[in-house]
């Protein structure tokens, strides 16, 4: 007579079993969720994209069914666009961080701990408004009726700032600076003050303190801020477009562009997916980077 598998679950071997199962159930339910939520709007919006970029335009616009790397081999007629995005938002993610570092560290060395809570908050606060609504309002700091028309009141004439690179450097600089001040915050908010006050009582002066403990043991939240900034800034459409005046072309503009307005979605499938294939590279460089530095492979920059 064979045995029911139930009686092999008796004995000292049952409950742990029995445990395990559990464990697993819970850690599905609560993986389920999340799961479920990227893989419907993350994978399969992926997966459409490639399956677009390999197609061909319609007659009428939009996309046609096919099988062809032409769009791919086209990248190059949008070369302006990658060459700004590529070289304006590192470019602005070291403004950001230039400014970023002083003022975190601000925060969470030199700041009255009673008055740090406010100070952070002041830092979050822009947030709390519309990015356009900022964006807008440095359009008119430096348009004709701002900083240019008091500059001409005191003699300095024909000075353009408004569609320039320099406006859309410090559009980023303003709008994605919180975004690199609490990474770096959090960094040295956990620093050992102990081990600064080692380093003086060992005979270093604080410049030599501040590039030998502060500067490596916040490197993490550094190489977090900066890689944060660079993956937002590459897919970056808002700021470009307004504070550039169509002169300066991020690829978040041609993508708008070939969607919306030249209705080319293969070419523009094409140009997102390769811009997808940047920001893994551009993570998996600052990840390892964190990692040679830091000396360990506990870093989150995601």
């Amino acid at each position: 007579m064979a045995s029911r598998p139930d009686e092999y679950a008796t004995g000292p071997h049952a409950m742990p079993l029995t445990m395990t199962t559990k464990r697993r159930l819970v850690t599905t339910a609560l993986l389920a969720p999340a799961s479920v939520w990227l893989f419907v709007f993350l994978v399969l919006p992926f997966i459409a994209m490639v399956v677009f970029s390999v197609g061909e335009r319609g007659p009428a616009g939009g996309y046609q069914p096919a099988f062809t790397l032409a769009q791919y081999a086209n990248l190059p007629a949008r070369a302006a666009a990658y060459w700004n995005t590529l070289m304006l938002a590192p470019v602005g993610a070291f403004l950001c961080l230039i400014v970023a570092y002083p003022t975190a560290y601000y925060l969470a060395v030199k700041a009255p701990p009673r008055y740090r809570l406010l100070l952070v908050s002041l830092v979050v606060v822009p947030f709390w408004t519309s990015l356009l609504v900022r964006t807008y309002a440095w359009m008119y700091i430096l348009g004709s009726r701002g900083i240019p028309n008091l500059l001409d009141m005191i003699g300095i004439a024909d000075v353009r700032l408004l569609n320039t690179s320099g406006a859309v450097l410090l559009g980023i600089v303003y709008g994605y600076l919180p975004l690199m001040i609490m990474p770096i915050y959090v960094s040295l908010e956990k620093l050992d003050r102990r081990l600064l006050e080692a380093s003086a009582d060992l005979g270093a002066k604080p410049v030599s303190t501040f590039f030998s403990v502060t500067l490596p043991l916040s490197l993490p939240g550094v190489m977090t801020g900066v890689a944060l900034v660079t993956i937002l800034l590459l897919g970056e459409y808002l700021i470009p477009q307004l504070l550039g005046g169509g002169k300066v072309f991020f690829i978040g503009n041609a993508l708008v562009d070939l969607f919306l307005q030249s209705r080319n979605w293969p070419f523009g499938s094409a140009i997102a997916v390769t811009l997808v294939a940047v920001v893994v590279v551009v993570l998996m460089v600052a990840m390892r980077i964190a990692w040679r530095i830091s000396g360990t492979r506990q870093v989150d920059l995601v």
